[in-house]
């Protein structure tokens, strides 16, 4: 019979009084380990070590805030086991938002996290200290021609990450693989005039067998970087991307069906550890996500939420850059430097082809505003 068992633990948020509070704590306990009504989970091991166990519940802002145990062994050294017992049956419950993880270095030890996080990202680049800047190539059904010279002209401008708009996938409009070919090397252009290090970031994201070889792809093809959506692929496919030594690039997660996730303050995930914790355990090296102010519904509270875990401490992963985006206009970049200070991604898409009629000179203003 195995012995006592170490322990990982995370954070809920239950709704309800303190009777309905302690009931959902201990139906996390059982729904996310052994599934069973508890009279009939087997004495011993089983009931003492392998359920679920309430460390804390205390009344907080907006109901209950519940801390519960699991024995390592439950998650079986697998991302997709962890998340499946963080989370798994009780996500389809209402009343419970999971809100954050604790897990101990026996546990993160088995994660290889960011390859490069946000030092190794400011490395390849050679931006040791301002804020990095990143564009977006859109829109969908411009030919591969047509984007490769957004590319060329936002990496002439200055911009140290031209990324995919997150819907190029491998439309006929402009195939993955021409794309890719010519974006990067318009990329290189680039760079060779104006002696900086933009990354071209192409979106590898695709069904699953095809995603390894679309990194692969794009790091033989030149792109300095990889845009995958993790609710697309499913998290662990982001890991295998992360952690393949044949791709072996920075990795930008974005947030594509992943927002009723994190919407409903009472169910869900929180945005600390989707976009923060969880991203970087599945190898996210930054963490793109609509930032307050925009086109989407993010609050102030929850994009400082998002920053905070991205660079809490997580054992030996290593914290990454959040990259807020979605509607930012260049006029709000002096509010969002005081808000996140330098260990920022500033994202900005049709911003850049709206401020003025010359997109590399709109991109030069963008690289002044932040002291490049």
């Amino acid at each position: 019979m195995p012995g006592r068992e170490a322990r990982f633990s995370a954070v809920y948020r239950v709704s309800g009084d303190t009777r309905e509070a302690r009931a959902r704590a201990r139906d996390i306990c059982l729904e996310q380990t052994v599934e069973l009504p508890s009279d009939v989970v087997p004495a011993g091991f089983v009931r003492d070590q392998v359920v679920g166990r309430i460390e804390s519940l205390r009344k907080q802002a907006g109901g209950y805030r519940a801390v519960i145990s699991y024995a390592i062994g439950t998650a079986a050294g697998e991302l997709t086991q962890l998340l499946n017992v963080l989370f798994g049956n009780t996500s389809i419950k209402p009343g419970v938002r999971l809100e954050r993880l604790h897990l101990p270095p026996s546990v993160l030890r088995g994660f290889q996290g960011p390859r490069f996080g946000r030092a190794g990202l400011r490395r390849s680049l050679g931006v040791p200290r301002r804020p990095l800047l990143c564009a977006a190539l859109k829109p969908m059904g411009l030919a591969a021609e047509g984007l490769a010279d957004r590319a060329y002209r936002f990496a002439l401008g200055g911009i140290d990450l031209v990324k995919d708009d997150h819907g190029l996938s491998d439309q006929p409009y402009a195939r993955f693989e021409e794309r890719v070919r010519l974006c990067a090397r318009a990329v290189a252009k680039a760079n060779r005039r104006t002696g900086f290090r933009c990354a071209y970031a192409p979106n590898v994201t695709a069904p699953h067998g095809d995603l390894l070889e679309r990194a692969r792809f794009a790091r033989r093809a030149g792109a300095g970087a990889l845009l995958v959506c993790p609710g697309l692929t499913g998290l662990d496919g982001m890991r295998a991307v992360a952690d393949d030594p044949s791709a072996a690039l920075p990795v930008l997660s974005h947030p594509a069906f992943q927002g009723t996730y994190v919407l409903h303050p009472d169910s869900g995930i929180s945005h600390y550890a989707l976009f923060g914790q969880i991203a970087r355990l599945a190898g996210a090296d930054a963490s793109i996500y609509p930032n307050y102010g925009g086109r989407f519904s993010f609050s102030r509270e929850e994009c400082r939420r998002i920053a905070e875990g991205c660079r809490a401490p997580m054992g030996r992963l290593r914290p990454i850059l959040p990259c807020p985006g979605g509607g930012m206009a260049l006029s709000r970049v002096p509010e969002l430097l005081r808000f996140y200070g330098n260990e920022v991604i500033l994202l900005v898409g049709g911003g850049l082809l709206t401020h003025g009629p010359d997109v590399v000179e709109n991109c030069r203003v963008f690289r002044r505003m932040v002291g490049g």
